[in-house]
């Protein structure tokens, strides 16, 4: 990589973050559009989010992406919002212009793009289970309502946070949601066509989920936005019971293309080239 002192640098922002492909991502369109520009991962703890945004805005940087577990507190901290980040609480990017902070969040987009590629309008009218209640969590449950899935049961270790996620979302769209403990799955899951895993269960180094994917219909879908390992355990279970997976390098990919955009004035492409790329990086 060759950068000149013009160069526009941007990066990701996570605790833990030697995992995220988006450098790589990121990289591979900088090379594709010949750009004179930086993405860089960079490790920072909670306590220190908001000091290095700040230090990162002063030190000249396009902005930023924003992943686990810092999308709530990058939504608190933000100037502007965009309407994605206003109803989902929850901000996957940040910009910084004019000396102010502008706030994105992408990830509803980037996993509607991707379920749709998948399923089309199938999942239209029909039951859904998202696992999770967290900042991921939030653009998950908006991408679902957007997919049109008519009844959505959040799912989560703490109940109450499940539920405050459900009832954040209370007459701002046409789905019904409502949420309930992790312990629940086996009353929801029948009914499900499409399952969302939003949780880091799974992850690389992370215990996967324990879920009885035999509560199932063989009609259903399962999608996890994990994509290191690509295949997560829970992905692996659905392919063994024949069930249709969609794994996290689409929205990963789809999400990253309105922040390269915003970074760097240019619109990639998600093509297979790219996703060969990541998947080489992964190893699958």
């Amino acid at each position: 990589m060759n950068i000149s002192g013009h160069a526009i640098v941007a990066g990701v922002v996570g605790w833990p973050i030697a995992h995220s492909l988006s450098p790589r991502l990121h990289g591979f369109w900088l090379r594709e559009h010949a750009i004179d520009g930086a993405y860089v991962p960079l490790t920072v703890a909670r306590t220190d989010f908001a000091r290095v945004v700040e230090a990162l805005r002063n030190a000249g940087f396009a902005g930023i992406n924003v992943t686990v577990p810092h999308k709530q507190a990058a939504f608190a901290i933000a100037h502007e919002l965009d309407d994605a980040a206003r109803l989902t609480g929850a901000a996957n990017l940040l910009l910084f212009r004019d000396g102010r902070i502008e706030a994105r969040n992408t990830d509803s987009d980037g996993l509607y793009q991707a379920l749709h590629e998948a399923l089309g309008e199938s999942a239209k009218g029909k039951k859904a289970v998202l696992l999770g209640a967290g900042g991921a969590a939030r653009g998950v449950a908006l991408a679902l309502a957007r997919l049109g899935i008519s009844d959505l049961a959040i799912l989560n270790r703490n109940e109450v946070r499940a539920q405050n996620l459900a009832n954040a979302f209370a007459d701002k769209t046409a789905t019904t949601m409502h949420g309930a403990n992790l312990d629940a799955w086996s009353k929801y899951a029948g009914d499900a066509a499409l399952v969302v895993n939003a949780t880091s269960a799974g992850m690389t180094g992370n215990a996967p989920l324990d879920l009885a994917l035999d509560a199932l219909d063989h009609s259903a879908a399962v999608c996890d936005i994990v994509y290191n390992p690509l295949q997560t355990e829970l992905l692996k279970g659905a392919l063994a019971r024949g069930l249709k997976v969609i794994d996290g390098l689409g929205m990963l990919m789809h999400q990253a293309v309105p922040a390269f955009e915003a970074f760097y004035g240019v619109t990639p492409i998600v093509s297979p080239a790219l996703r060969a790329e990541l998947e080489e990086a992964l190893g699958a």
